[in-house]
């Protein structure tokens, strides 16, 4: 088995993040959520993987690399515009060839892995196994319908009035056969080539599409809020290693991460949490579910249920929460009656009134 991972889109909904970093780049507990797509596939036994690729191409070679880190053989395919989940496996037809695979959107998180679906499908190999769960709105989804053994009956994108509630995973396992449902689709009234389509045309011709619903935590990361569900979920699995430096006069509560390199003084850790490598927190409230980043510095600075990315400064700010704060930031005090904000496009803020 094969697997394709799809590492493209625009991610505009977690601007400003997304103007400088793939979605699929940003962190959750301290990993970024691709690494998290690649561990899972590594998990059930691929070794050779397709990566589809956008504009920011290059910012995901440098964090993957050619997956030897993770223990796979990364092969790179640009995708020159958002066309299509199905375009994304037309253009893997000759990288996939007639081997099964698996296809995983790097920007959704399945915590329990995948191990159990890729087990199901491996018996049964049927042209195409769905995962599914359950939610409140499948109308901002791929929605299947499945009769009473598990075999899909119909799919649709984004249906204006479902006639199901379990919307599609982001993780889809093919045989060979979708690539002639993939070549046999047209573009959609969004001029993208579906993959539901592509399934419905399998469905339609007879051949055996099944559905598995997903038992684990699932959280396809759009928004925000999303980030940081991962984010308390991944944390409050994390054990308790403390490799840095946390001198006498700090307190540390729960599971806390203090990585190798980094410093921690004066402070209070509230787990659970991470404190990236070469961070230096002095004089601070830190957690719980909080991730700071590689190279931070905390200085008389209060911050929880947060993710920090790395070369982040906050001096002498407190009382921050629910937030994300990009590479390289500069959080401080400014004058006590003054509010000051220097933001870009698309950021939110929000300061007491």
């Amino acid at each position: 088995m094969k697997a394709l991972i799809l590492s493209g889109g625009m991610g505009t909904r977690l601007r400003p993040f997304t103007y400088s970093m793939p979605k699929q780049l940003v962190p959750v507990a301290n990993k970024p959520i691709l690494v998290h797509c690649l561990e899972n596939v590594r998990d059930i036994g691929v070794r050779d993987v397709a990566v589809v690729v956008g504009d920011r191409s290059e910012a995901v070679r440098a964090v993957v690399g050619d997956g030897s880190a993770y223990g796979l053989n990364v092969t790179y395919l640009q995708q020159e515009a958002p066309l299509g989940l199905a375009h994304a496996v037309s253009i893997a037809e000759e990288f996939l060839g007639d081997d099964d695979f698996v296809m995983y959107l790097g920007d959704n998180v399945l915590a329990e892995g995948i191990a159990e679906p890729a087990r199901s499908f491996r018996a049964g190999r049927p042209a195409a196994q769905l995962l599914l769960t359950k939610v409140a709105d499948p109308r901002s989804y791929g929605v299947a319908e499945v009769d009473a053994e598990g075999r899909v009956t119909a799919l649709v994108e984004k249906p204006q009035q479902p006639r199901s509630d379990l919307a599609v995973v982001g993780v889809y396992f093919f045989t060979a056969a979708v690539h002639e449902a993939v070549r046999a689709i047209k573009p959609s009234a969004r001029g993208e080539l579906e993959i539901t389509d592509a399934i419905q045309y399998l469905v339609e011709r007879g051949d055996r599409v099944v559905a598995d619903e997903y038992a684990g935590y699932w959280k396809d990361t759009g928004s925000p809020d999303d980030l940081l569900d991962c984010n308390r979920l991944l944390l409050g699995r994390l054990g308790h290693a403390v490799d840095g430096e946390v001198d006498a006069a700090s307190t540390v509560e729960g599971p806390v991460v203090v990585e190798a390199g980094a410093v921690v003084e004066r402070s209070r850790l509230v787990g659970p949490l991470i404190v990236g490598a070469g961070s230096v927190v002095r004089d601070s409230e830190l957690g719980p579910y909080t991730a700071l980043g590689r190279d931070c510095v905390l200085d008389g600075a209060g911050i929880g249920n947060s993710i920090v990315l790395d070369g982040v400064s906050i001096q002498n700010v407190r009382g921050l929460s629910g937030s994300l704060i990009g590479r390289s930031a500069a959080v401080r005090a400014g004058e006590a009656a003054a509010r000051r904000l220097i933001i870009g496009d698309h950021t939110q803020a929000e300061v007491a009134a």
